[in-house]
């Protein structure tokens, strides 16, 4: 788990790589390396995870020295693919590094697929003088370029290419798009002018012009695979042994690892499972609470707790500190997110940082590959529409600003309406947002996050089964459920969906109201805004129109990251 950042044209300076790497240095902290001539620079910030070793640093040159790799993320299955390619090559550390580098050298661009892990990453072909890069399936590790002055710029994250000299510009038309339907982008998009992420599953080369952008992972194909009607047992098994291995990849690591536990199913089903492998009623547990009754999930992580018996250390959110946090974390962000569950999880990895736990694992991905949202059982006709107050608040927006945003549409490749709305969820919505507030909050603490749910054998393999399978009765997420229950109590394994909630609507108007005044009055001469309304819409905030707090966010999230 690291950083990675590049810089491809003419005249390229060490200088400038440098700040990169040091605008992302909390990436990883154990090891800054670079590769540098007249039109390559490649640079590296090292969080070691498998093996610890000066040799596994990079930039890392490949065995015929040809290819120099830059990498983040980790290859889980690196043992496997060690023993189909030893036979080629010999290898000098126990690294997933030496590994990847290894395999490109083997079987080329091809070799994405046969990779099981979080990554992007970077290769430089010195005979042929061009860059191939890629990411992950479900773009757990994100990837940014630019163009500036005919010279291709990468990095892990965003504020690095802004420390390069790339303008720091609004998008409008996706701040626009934000503000009016709650949309963080498509994956190719970013909240900044010239700035793209190369979207999960594709791959980039560079030579000499513009990057050609192309897509590996054809997740609409793969699920078809899974033909053969299998009975609810057989299912059964067949996860449950998918899980065993990805839970068992996942705890590949010459460094300690833990859990983040919310009063959940997906998270009390990981900590059960991983309970089940030896050892793992010692890997310490970690959750946040805030001391308010009404949300706290506390209750039910200490009835999860005083049945596996994990080490659990608790971690508060305090009010006061709130202010400073939110702040904080937009600057490691770089894009808006999420509101005070994304704060609160921060202090999680800042906690287990300080307790010397560089790995967490956390139960993100159930939801979307079993059903297991409430739309997924209510056909969209039927929802009365005006019933529920919007929560975004358009009427505060200038004519030419609301003009430029753009309502999103999702292809819907199946011929099934849940189908396409788990496909949307995997690939445009809930993960491609999860996973990078997710990798920010964990990288601003220099730990890694690793998600057993998202191995894409289990995603494919529960989306192909039947709806009856995924939902039974109105029970969703029906067979991770019959699964568990032989490991946790019917309370816990048979509990409604609980979204993760905090006090922040009552904060808001209450403990922070003067930080939240300050902040939209930042807003008052922005061209975005009415501010007339913008201030008529936070006065019935206050008094008490509280139905949803998101707007309240999203003008926070404008005033910091505008402010940066």
């Amino acid at each position: 788990m690291c950083g990675i950042a590049g810089i491809i044209g003419n005249g390229v300076s060490q200088t400038q790589l440098d700040v990169m790497l040091r605008a992302q240095t909390h990436r990883g902290p154990d090891d800054t390396g670079r590769y540098i001539n007249d039109s390559v620079a490649l640079g590296h910030n090292r969080l070691a995870i498998i093996d610890l070793s000066p040799e596994a640093n990079q930039p890392f040159l490949s065995h015929d020295e040809r290819y120099i790799l830059v990498f983040n993320g980790e290859i889980y299955n690196y043992i496997e693919l060690k023993k189909e390619l030893e036979n080629s090559f010999s290898f000098k550390t126990t690294s997933d590094t030496e590994v990847l580098v290894a395999a490109y050298q083997k079987w080329g661009e091809a070799c994405v697929s046969k990779l099981n892990g979080m990554f992007a990453f970077a290769i430089w072909d010195t005979k042929e003088q061009y860059l191939f890069a890629a990411r992950d399936r479900f773009g757990v590790k994100p990837l940014y370029y630019t163009m500036m002055n005919d010279t291709f710029y990468f990095s892990s994250e965003i504020k690095s290419l802004f420390a390069a000299g790339i303008p720091k510009l609004p998008n409008e038309s996706v701040w626009a798009s934000y503000f009016a339907y709650g949309s963080y982008g498509l994956p190719d998009e970013t909240f900044w002018e010239g700035i793209q992420q190369l979207p999960g599953g594709h791959f980039l080369k560079l030579k000499n012009t513009l990057p050609e952008i192309s897509k590996w992972y054809h997740f609409e194909e793969e699920v078809k695979k899974y033909k053969t009607a299998l009975s609810f047992e057989e299912v059964k098994s067949q996860y449950l042994q998918l899980l065993d291995n990805s839970i068992q990849l996942r705890f590949r690591a010459d460094v300690p690892i833990g859990f983040n536990v919310s009063g959940g199913l997906d998270s009390s089903a990981l900590l059960a499972l991983v309970n089940r492998l030896e050892g793992g009623e010692n890997i310490e547990a970690f959750t946040f609470y805030t001391g308010d009754d009404r949300y706290d999930e506390l209750p039910w992580v200490e009835g999860l707790i005083s049945h596996t018996n994990n080490p659990l250390t608790k971690v508060k959110l305090e009010v006061d500190d709130l202010a400073s946090l939110a702040e904080s974390m937009a600057s490691h962000q770089d894009e808006p997110y999420g509101g005070v569950p994304t704060v609160a999880y921060g202090e999680l990895f800042k906690e287990a940082r300080s307790k010397g736990v560089k790995v967490l694992l956390d139960g993100q991905g159930m939801d979307e590959q079993w059903a297991g949202y409430d739309y997924y059982t209510k056909n969209s006709n039927s929802v009365i529409q005006g019933v529920t107050k919007s929560p975004f608040r358009t009427s505060v927006l200038s004519e030419d600003f609301f003009a430029k945003a753009k309502k999103p549409i999702y292809p819907t490749p199946f011929d099934d309406r849940i189908l396409n709305l788990q496909y949307r969820d995997l690939f445009y919505t809930k993960i491609p947002r999860a996973l990078r507030f997710n990798d920010r909050v964990s990288m601003q603490s220099s730990t890694e996050l690793r998600e057993p749910f998202l191995d894409y054998r289990l995603v494919e393999f529960a989306f192909s089964q039947p709806l009856a399978y995924k939902i039974h009765e109105g029970i969703q997420k029906y067979v991770l459920r019959s699964i568990v229950s032989e490991y946790l109590s019917d309370t816990i394994t048979y509990a409604p969906k609980r979204p993760l909630q905090t006090p922040q609507r009552e904060w808001l108007a209450e403990d922070l109201k003067e930080w939240v005044s300050d902040t939209i009055i930042s807003l008052k001469d922005h061209s975005w805004f009415d501010y007339e309304k913008l201030h008529k819409e936070w006065t019935m905030y206050i008094n008490g129109d509280q139905d949803s707090s998101f707007h309240i966010w999203q003008w926070i999230n404008a005033s910091l990251l505008l402010s940066l």
